[in-house]
């Protein structure tokens, strides 16, 4: 799937904006065709956005089930004759799609995008109305899972991933057409040879016999570099400027379909020339070891939840410049392709993870009150739950997969791994990702409560992904127990001669919370404290190749007893003001600059 773009053969038209909105508490819509004519009693809902926080109303926050958005749109009449697209960034969790009255599509996950040939369905030169049933419940056949229990108050989520359940349009709706014959998909694989780069390209047509395809590549300034022939092929750049951290150089690669002399379609994919591998305890970029410093992040915002917002983008970019972060992981989602579009730009290095996230039933008991249930099992995940997570790991990397700043997938958060069941359900999962992309390495996020020599599934990892909270959630306030304590299973790691990053390790922080006491919980003092515990254990160990906090900001969460107004381990808050830490880790980042 192509993203949609404006080319010389192709035009989109953005669909963001107030739509009409009404919820479907009792999931009338679709008996009583709300699809099929204006929806009643409806407000306005911005798009993109979550829902949740926009109304001041509970019945909205805490709304459990469809709800179904809205609009008309005037298709060009330029357009007579094209094919015709519908294209949706995402719909949280999922959705079903209406044009007029007819329905047109279905996805399941909602993170990555999907679309549709609404051709048929439309006529160019009038309006047409689009209607999207979007459901956030959540199931033990879902991803991530959950669980809808009926009280005597009504329909009540219960999930186990402890950010809260953001759901709508959260990213752009957009209509686009294209010649009948057109392309349809391209993958593009870099490569070093000395100082030459090496472009390997395969791309894919929805075309004729008598249709052919030829490339083109420009250099950042415009200068054409390399020419191709045919629909896979090999370009070769002397003295190519590399994609390399901190430097986010692209190259672009056009596309072009033709028949005879008739240019028919025309596309443009942006080109990072890079390697990435592992190498023992290393952690390679361009054969250079790589060393993660950075974050643990959210798509969490005031008011629009999870909507993506280019302000936010760029401040949060300036931000993890300012402090002097490199990377990133995309936890516990895919996020906006905006967003990787601008990490691609400058520099900034990911690691791309799938909404796998709950997968762990004694996780959620002991944070979010005992529930009861089986991780793996055929009542709950189960070989329906798995097919549905290899779906989202396909998807994830099929939108992902040209983009240099991603160097690493993660296929789960915190997932059971100690377990026989868990080794059986995550091994075919980690050949899912190998088979669809075979150039980057694969992991998965293991937690504590699988400590080293007790995982059964880092064994399938190329890169050891730790999530630990000694002085935290153990070892509360007492630093030298937890210094000992993680130092003594990290040493444990180390000894698997893979690369480990610590990709979560924090200490919750009340903004303005202080004490002449360092070891006091909750103050600025004692995340301060904290991060230095970690640090001084890192630079110990030297199968420790990166350094991610939990978290880049205060986020959102379910209401409970641990969370005083959402999850505060962010060294900058909501708003993105900084505390105490961040300063402490601009000092370590940028070594005093």
């Amino acid at each position: 799937m192509l993203r949609p773009q404006d080319t010389s053969t192709r035009e989109r038209k953005n669909l963001n904006g107030l739509w009409q909105f009404v919820l479907d508490p009792d999931r009338r819509g679709r008996a009583a065709g709300w699809q099929s004519a204006a929806l009643v009693a409806a407000r306005g809902m911005p798009v993109p956005a979550s829902y949740n926080d926009v109304a001041a109303d509970a019945a909205v926050r805490d709304h459990v089930g469809p709800v179904w958005y809205q609009r008309t749109v005037w298709v060009p009449a330029g357009w007579a004759g094209r094919r015709i697209v519908l294209h949706l960034e995402s719909a949280t969790h999922r959705a079903t799609v209406w044009v007029n009255d007819a329905e047109v599509v279905s996805h399941e996950g909602g993170y990555t995008p999907f679309e549709v040939d609404v051709t048929d369905h439309v006529t160019p030169g009038r309006q047409s109305r689009i209607t999207v049933e979007v459901d956030n419940t959540l199931t033990f056949q879902t991803i991530p899972p959950g669980l809808v229990e009926e009280t005597d108050h009504g329909k009540r989520q219960r999930y186990w991933h402890d950010f809260f359940n953001y759901a709508g349009l959260h990213r752009s709706v957009w209509l686009y057409s294209t010649d009948p014959a057109h392309l349809s998909d391209v993958t593009v694989v870099t490569d070093l040879d000395g100082t030459d780069g090496v472009i390997h390209y395969d791309v894919t047509a929805e075309a004729g016999p008598d249709t052919r395809v030829t490339v083109v590549l420009h250099d950042a300034e415009g200068n054409q570099v390399a020419t191709g022939e045919g629909a896979d092929g090999t370009l070769t750049v002397p003295q190519v400027h590399r994609w390399a951290p901190g430097d986010g150089y692209l190259y672009d690669l056009e596309l072009l379909l033709w028949r005879g002399e008739d240019l028919l379609d025309s596309y443009h994919q942006s080109v990072g020339v890079r390697t990435v591998r592992v190498d023992g305890i290393r952690f390679l970029i361009n054969d250079e070891p790589f060393y993660f410093t950075g974050f643990g992040k959210h798509e969490d915002v005031p008011v629009i939840g999870k909507g993506h917002n280019d302000a936010y983008l760029v401040h949060d970019f300036e931000l993890l410049d300012w402090i002097g972060a490199n990377s990133f992981r995309t936890s516990h989602y895919p996020y906006s392709e905006d967003v990787i579009d601008y990490a691609d730009r400058h520099g900034i290095v990911l690691i791309d993870e799938t909404a796998a996230v709950g997968l762990n039933m004694g996780l959620g008991g002991g944070i979010f009150g005992a529930q009861g249930y089986t991780t793996f099992s055929p009542e709950t995940a189960n070989e329906v739950t798995q097919q549905v997570h290899a779906q989202a790991i396909r998807e994830l990397i099929a939108r992902d997969k040209n983009h240099p700043s991603v160097v690493l997938w993660s296929i789960a958060n915190e997932p059971e791994s100690e377990t026989e069941a868990a080794e059986h359900y995550f091994r075919p999962l980690f050949d899912v990702a190998r088979e669809a992309d075979p150039t980057r390495p694969v992991g998965f996020v293991n937690v504590m409560l699988a400590p080293y020599g007790t995982c059964r599934v880092s064994q399938f990892a190329d890169v050891l992904m730790l999530n630990r909270y000694y002085g935290w959630y153990v070892q509360t306030g007492d630093l030298d127990a937890a210094e000992a304590a993680w130092e003594a299973e990290l040493r444990g790691w180390a000894g698997e001669n893979k690369p480990i990053i610590i990709t979560e390790y924090g200490a919750d922080t009340y903004p303005g919370l202080h004490s002449v006491v360092a070891n006091s919980p909750w103050t600025e003092e004692y995340q301060v404290e904290y991060l230095d515990m970690n640090h001084r254990v890192f630079d110990r160990i030297d199968a420790v190749v990166g350094e991610q906090v939990w978290n880049f900001a205060d986020f959102t969460t379910s209401s409970g007893i641990m969370r005083v107004g959402g999850n505060r381990k962010g060294v900058f808050t909501r708003d993105r003001q900084p505390k105490a830490a961040a300063h402490a880790l601009r000092r370590r980042w940028r070594g005093g600059r």
